[in-house]
Formats: structure tokens, C-alpha cells, sequence
């Protein structure tokens, strides 16, 4: 018998469905992305409102007190010095406590310390004004010591919460945006404390627990924070952030100190002109002193800001702005000796010192929070505001000190300083071309 050879059809079948094609899928994954990003940018949006409530609110402590410094001392019958630990027990409380909150927050989360930080900030204002109103400077200085502790669980974990919350680019422009808001509220501070003397001169004690009952609620309900789990032992804690500073050390410690003395000659120069504005030849006080002392303060505000969207992650950027920062401080209070006679050219040499810690300090926000994993992250940038914290606490007294002696040693110190921070941050940081 013949075999009969079977014979395969092909039969193909048209359909009407489409299958997406690899491009479809693309462009429908960027469709997605870019409507996912489009309601995130919202939810960023409400995040760095937030977000910038918690450093206004710290310096809120500080610099809305300072123009009416002069009046506590008449009203109270206290010294310059005691005036000025008002302003130094505050961030001196502040300094010591920090690395503690620091710690705490990277083990049990940001949140769980900024919440409680800000109720315990406003409760001791109102016990700072009824110390006021009994003419009781120790209850004034032992609300403000409670304030310092408090203030500990506030900006410096913000900026913790910032490397937390982003990544890259966005990263910085929030970190130029705290920078900034504290800046802000430098401004702001002194025209409201002015504002607020108007009253009675003890008025800004009170209006703490209002600014801190808006970031309250802006922190509660704005921002969202992942799970935090980092349960480590502190003994191991330790032993990581001793092994970052065996590594990083030279460049870390010079970081820290010059954003502390950024700080220290901010306040200080706050403190220096609110006791001299009122004395001849100036004769400036009220709210127009206020608004004086906030000039140099909005310098710094507009540039922080510029610096912290120009950065990103640019690591050569952040050393060229840090260099002409630097430089920008030692040249201009150096030039104030000549002219501290002269209102307007003075201001505004103190506002080019400004604009240079405006150009500082964002970088090295960036930096020092780039240098480290998210679980050691608490902790380094809490030693960081720590020394900070120490800084302000030194200006205002140490000011007051040179101030006794003779205006021309003031700045004769502070440019000299500045001019030593340029030398070690030119030769000792340098980070490398993209941060993080």
C-alpha cells in the first residue's frame, strides 16, 4: 500500500485586538510616570511648605527676641551680658541635647521627635512670658533652657527628614529651601519682634505657641514618612559613626565648623547692631531698627534659596560657591572698619558678608547629608546643627565682650576668622563631582 502523505494547512487567523507593541508600552509607562509625577509634584509642594514651617519656626526663637533685647535690659534691670544669654542659653541647650534627639530620631523615626519637639517649644514660651510678667529673669532663662531642648527636635531633624523624604536634584532645592526659610525667618523676626513691642515688650514669648501650632498641624497632616525601623544597639551606632569620621573626619569636622561660625558671626552681627542702632550716630530704633537689621538677613534668604536650586548634586559647584562665599565674608567685614560710620555702606557690607553665608551654608547642608547612609543619617547632621547651635550661643556673648573693648577688635576678629575657615575649606573639602 501507498503511503499517503499528510499534508500540514496554514491557517492564519487575523484579529481586530491589537497587542501593545514595545513603543506602546513605553510611551504608555511615560504616560503613567508623568501622571504619577504630576500628582506627586502636588504632594511635594504641600511637603516643602511643611517642611519650611519647622526651621521658621526655630529661628522664630531666636531672632524675634533680638531687637528688644535693649528694652529687657532696662525693663528687667539686667546687664548686656545677661541680656544676651537669653539669645546663648537657648542655643546653648539646643547644642548639647541634639546629638541625643539625633539619634533617637534614627531609630524611632522624624515625626515621632519634630511633633512633640514643637508642643514642648510653644508651652515654654508662654512660661517665658509669665516669667516676664512676674519680672523673674531666672523663670526666663529656665523657659528658654526648656525651649533649646526643645528646639533640639525641630530643624535639625527637618533636615534628616529631607534626605529621608528625596533623592538628586530635588534633594538639594529642599535643603536650599530649609536653608532659606531660616533665612526667612531671620528676616521676618526681627520686624515682627519689633511689631510685637508695640504691645508690650514681652509680646513675641507669647506668639511662640501660635507659629508653633501652625507647623503643627502643617507637619501632622502634610507630610508622610515611611516605616522607620533602624533598631540598632548604640553601641554599634556608635562604633558606624566613629568609622565615618575615621574616614571622613578631615573634611566632616572642617565642614562643621564652618557652618558654625557662619552662624556665630550672623548672630553675633545681630546682636552688635541691635545695641548700637539706638546710640548715636545712627538714633534708629522701633520697628525701623527691625527693618535694618532684617537687610543683611534678606541677602542671605535670597541667596540660600538661589544656591540650593543651582546645586543639585554638583560637587565642583558646591567648592567654587563655598571658596567665593567664604572669600565674599573675609573681604567685607574686613571693609567694614572703614566705614562703620558711614549707615549704608556699613549695612551693606554686612549684607555681602550675608549673601556669603548664603552661599555656604546650602553646600554644605548637601554635603554633610550626602556623606552618609539614611540609618547614621540623624545622627551626623544632628553633630552638625549641634555645633551650629553652639555657634549662635557664642555669638551674642562673645560679641558683647568684644563690643566692651572696641568696635574696630570685632571685626577684626571675625574677618580674620574667616579668613582661616576659607584657607582649611579650600585645602581640606573637596568633594568629588556628584554628591551622594
Amino acid at each position: 500500500m501507498e503511503k499517503t502523505k499528510k499534508r500540514k494547512l496554514n491557517i492564519s487567523f487575523i484579529s481586530d485586538i491589537e497587542l501593545p507593541s514595545d513603543s506602546d508600552e513605553k510611551n504608555e509607562s511615560d504616560a503613567a510616570e508623568s501622571s504619577h509625577s504630576s500628582g506627586s509634584s502636588k504632594g511635594k509642594i504641600s511637603e516643602f511648605i511643611a517642611l519650611a514651617t519647622i526651621p521658621i519656626v526655630l529661628v522664630f526663637g531666636n531672632s524675634m527676641l533680638v531687637p528688644g533685647l535693649p528694652e529687657m535690659q532696662r525693663e528687667l534691670g539686667i546687664s548686656k551680658f545677661q541680656s544676651s544669654l537669653i539669645i546663648s542659653i537657648f542655643s546653648l541647650a539646643a547644642g548639647l541635647f541634639i546629638p541625643i534627639i539625633g539619634y533617637l530620631s534614627d531609630r524611632y523615626g522624624r515625626k515621632i521627635i519634630i511633633i512633640p519637639a514643637l508642643i514642648t517649644y510653644g508651652a515654654a514660651g508662654i512660661l517665658a512670658g509669665f516669667g516676664a510678667i512676674w519680672d523673674s529673669y531666672a523663670v526666663i532663662i529656665t523657659a528658654r533652657a526648656i525651649q533649646g531642648l526643645a528646639a533640639a527636635g525641630t530643624a535639625p531633624i527637618a533636615m534628616a527628614l529631607v534626605g529621608d523624604l528625596y533623592d538628586g536634584g530635588t534633594e538639594s532645592k529642599a535643603l536650599g529651601l530649609i536653608e532659606a526659610s531660616n533665612g526667612a525667618g531671620k528676616v521676618l523676626s526681627p520686624i515682627i519682634g519689633s511689631l510685637l513691642m508695640l504691645i508690650v515688650w514681652y509680646a513675641s514669648f507669647f506668639a511662640f505657641p501660635v507659629f508653633c501650632a501652625l507647623s503643627l498641624l502643617a507637619v501632622i497632616f502634610m507630610i508622610k514618612e515611611s516605616s522607620h525601623n533602624s533598631r540598632q544597639e548604640l553601641g554599634k551606632y556608635l562604633g558606624k559613626i566613629r568609622g565615618i569620621f575615621k574616614e571622613k573626619g578631615r573634611w566632616l569636622i572642617t565642614a562643621f565648623f564652618a557652618g558654625s561660625l557662619g552662624l556665630f558671626i550672623l548672630f553675633g552681627v545681630l546682636f552688635y547692631l541691635s545695641n548700637i542702632l539706638e546710640d548715636k550716630p545712627y538714633q534708629i530704633d522701633g520697628v525701623k531698627k527691625g527693618m535694618v537689621i532684617a537687610i543683611p538677613l534678606l541677602g542671605m534668604v535670597i541667596t540660600s534659596y538661589t544656591t540650593g536650586s543651582l546645586i543639585k548634586k554638583n560637587g565642583k559647584l558646591m567648592r567654587w560657591l563655598m571658596n567665593i562665599g567664604l572669600l565674599a565674608m573675609t573681604v567685607s567685614l574686613a571693609l567694614t572698619l572703614f566705614f562703620l560710620k558711614n549707615i549704608y555702606v556699613f549695612i551693606g557690607l554686612l549684607t555681602v558678608s550675608s549673601i556669603g553665608t548664603g552661599m555656604l551654608l546650602p553646600c554644605l547642608n548637601t554635603i554633610i547629608t550626602g556623606a552618609v547612609e539614611k540609618s547614621e543619617r540623624g545622627m551626623i547632621t544632628s553633630l552638625y546643627n549641634s555645633l551650629r547651635f553652639l555657634g549662635v550661643a557664642a555669638g551674642p556673648p562673645l560679641f558683647g565682650w568684644m563690643m566692651d573693648r572696641s568696635d574696630y577688635v570685632v571685626f577684626i576678629t571675625v574677618s580674620s576668622l574667616s579668613l582661616i575657615t576659607l584657607g582649611l575649606v579650600f585645602f581640606l573639602i573637596r568633594p568629588p563631582r556628584k554628591i551622594g
